[in-house]
């Protein structure tokens, strides 16, 4: 159906272009002929007042008229044209008709004054009269142009509001809605094309096996979900489950995106809601998609830019009622995707209109293996790539993330002209992705250098030495992005984290600033970034997580983000008292990180003295200096049974961990994280 449409349109387009080709070819036409018949009893002949003042002494003049004060155009008698036609310059002027000869006046007395002494020289008498023309054409044109503007910008204004509508004006409150079925869906994606997910492809393909066996369901009595709601991060794959689903489902797909219900005229946005659940009704049974669905379907009443007759509330209105209002909508399934859930309507979340929230989280560390296997597929990899470990270094990368490495990866091997991508490519990427664009052709000064070997010394230190920091990867101090150095340190994926691994990872952050005072004193800009993560950090472990002693088990956090932003849920001398904790923990860090590099003052220096000399030392350095990592006698020490593969995120309100942190020593005073959330 969607093919024969698409085929009727180009018919249409085709018979359209066909009909003005022969309205302006008939027009061309019609002035070249025009031109040419018209052309056949010649043209005047511009000339001047001497010629004309020798003609008037001849008697060859029967009459001349003044044409609007400034032109004068001559009609010769009989004899005279027959005379001048003669002569080549004159060859072409009119056998017969008013005018033969025009010349300009400068002035009408001028001329008169001219005439006079001509006459009275020649003793005759010329006929002189006066004339006021206008040019019809140009009266036309200039009247009807500003006509022709007005609707000329309406028609443009009705093309920009309908869009795709499809050519009538008429059109602009339809639905614009890509269908998708197995006739005509190309480039087909199915479950197989997206990797991990398992929970929230399972739901989704129970839709898709109700839609293909509902008998199944309905001997016991069971009914279809009518809607579900998509919930996740940008990036982790919403988006292609709804295209796997339009590739497994035998059944009509639509898919339209949440601000093609917004529009400038009231009215529009309701219209296409009904539009586009009347199409589903005549193709169901039928799945609709409507992707960030949060564009339509905020909170009422609780915006500023909501009001009794905004459009967007009349469209969520609209939207509510076609989901579960009279009107039944039976074989009509709505999915719906959106990255902020917190603000959408509670009446469009209820039950009935979304039974089911699927969440769509960050994917594990075996998901982020299957992602490799299916954005490495059409890649030239060099033999020995193992997605496990490209897994492992990319904890906190979504899926599109994953992509954005495996393509960076292939830019860079070709970019040194490689036959196949290597692992040092895909470990370059990860690099850039995270840490920014390296620039190796930073101007620093020796002095310079050393602080920030220092810096970043520290740092590796204090993480290799403590048991529950997290592992250190690689140190450099190639400048990268706004940071002048970098320890890279992968974050374990825990099921349950404990307040002595936060407290040990705030050691490891303050640990870049106790380094320059221990061995520089002094301090610079270098640990803002630092400071900003072990501040927020420690603030959650107070307020959030209720790791405080003095304050006790209370959680000042808001999962739902309904609280006014304005209003603190606790007193003036709680707050006092999470400052003075918040400071607590912060000192012991601090205390614990100098404990530790003074203790091994040495060693620090001389990984300071191999960062200068390398400008990147890795893991396997850092062992020769330091020993073993606590982290590898913890991890030892530990049995299989307490070993865990997957994971939970914290709460929200924790500061999320990334996948390789670059602890920052930037350019100016203004750090960025080098981080991916």
């Amino acid at each position: 159906m969607a093919k024969q449409n698409r085929k009727n349109n180009r018919q249409m387009m085709q018979r359209s272009a066909s009909l003005m080709g022969m309205f302006w070819g008939g027009l061309l036409i019609f002035i070249i002929g025009w031109g040419m018949l018209s052309d056949n009893k010649g043209e005047p002949v511009e000339t001047d007042w001497s010629v004309i003042e020798q003609m008037v002494a001849n008697g060859e003049i029967e009459q001349i008229n003044i044409v609007n004060k400034e032109k004068a155009e001559v009609e010769l008698t009989e004899e005279a044209i027959e005379k001048y036609r003669q002569q080549p310059e004159y060859k072409n002027i009119p056998e017969s008709g008013p005018i033969q000869l025009y010349f300009t006046i400068g002035s009408v007395d001028a001329f008169r004054e001219d005439l006079a002494t001509a006459e009275g020289e020649a003793e005759q008498r010329v006929v002189v009269k006066y004339e006021k023309r206008e040019d019809r054409w140009l009266n036309i044109i200039g009247g009807l142009l500003p006509w022709i503007l007005i609707i000329g910008f309406w028609v443009f204004m009705m093309r920009s509001a309908r869009g795709g509508g499809g050519g009538n004006v008429m059109n602009v409150g339809k639905a614009r809605a890509q269908v998708y079925d197995k006739e005509n869906h190309e480039n087909r994606v199915t479950f197989k094309d997206v990797a991990g997910m398992e929970e929230a492809k399972q739901e989704i393909m129970e839709i898709v096996d109700f839609l293909r066996n509902p008998q199944k369901y309905r001997e016991l009595g069971g009914k279809i979900p009518k809607g579900a709601l998509l919930v996740g991060p940008p990036g982790t794959g919403k988006t292609m489950l709804a295209k796997a689903v339009a590739g497994e489902a035998n059944v009509p797909f639509l898919s339209i995106s949440g601000s093609d219900f917004v529009e400038m005229f009231v009215g529009v946005g309701a219209s296409r809601v009904r539009d586009l659940f009347q199409q589903a009704k005549e193709k169901a049974p039928c799945i609709v998609f409507i992707d960030e669905i949060d564009a339509i379907g905020r909170a009422r009443g609780k915006n500023a830019g909501f009001s009794g007759n905004d459009e967007r509330e009349n469209t969520l209105n609209q939207m509510l009622t076609e989901m579960d209002g009279f009107a039944t909508n039976s074989g009509v399934i709505v999915l719906a995707a959106t990255n902020r859930a917190d603000i959408l309507d509670k009446a469009l979340m209820r039950a009935g209109r979304f039974d089911r929230q699927i969440d769509v989280g960050l994917p594990d560390v075996k998901e982020r293996e299957a992602i490799f296997g299916v954005h490495t597929r059409k890649l030239r990899c060099a033999e020995g790539i193992s997605h496990e470990f490209l897994a492992k270094q990319t904890a906190g990368f979504s899926g599109a993330d994953i992509a954005n490495v495996c393509n960076e990866a292939a830019l860079i091997a070709a970019r040194h002209n490689k036959k196949h991508i290597t692992k040092e490519d895909f470990l370059a990427a990860i690099d850039r992705i995270v840490g920014g664009l390296e620039k190796k052709n930073t101007v620093m000064t020796a002095k310079e250098r050393y602080a920030t070997a220092i810096h970043e010394a520290g740092h590796a230190a204090v993480m290799w030495l403590l048991p529950e920091s997290d592992p250190v990867v690689k140190v450099t101090i190639i400048p990268r992005g706004k940071s002048l150095g970098a320890t890279w340190y992968l974050p374990e994926e825990r099921t349950h984290i404990t307040s002595g691994n936060l407290r040990q990872r705030m050691s490891g952050m303050v640990a870049g600033r106790v380094a320059e005072q221990t061995f520089l004193g002094t301090i610079g800009t270098g640990a803002l970034n630092d400071l900003e993560r072990t501040s927020n950090m420690a603030y959650a472990m107070v307020a959030y997580y209720g790791m405080s002693e003095k304050i006790g088990n209370v959680s000042y956090y808001d999962s739902t983000g309904q609280r006014d932003a304005f209003t603190k849920p606790f007193s003036e001398q709680t707050a006092r008292e999470i400052d003075e904790e918040v400071r607590r923990l912060i000192d012991e860090a601090t205390d614990e990180a100098r404990t530790l590099i003074e203790t091994n003052r040495e060693k620090v220096e001389q990984l300071a003295k191999l960062l200068v000399e390398r400008e990147t030392v890795f893991a396997e350095d850092i062992e020769k200096i330091f020993g073993r990592s606590a982290h590898d006698e913890r991890k030892a020490a530990e049995t299989p049974a307490t070993e865990q593969t997957d994971t939970t995120e914290p709460s929200e309100g924790a500061p999320a961990e990334p996948a390789a942190v670059a602890t920052d020593e930037p350019q100016s005073e203004v750090a960025e994280v080098a981080a991916t959330e």
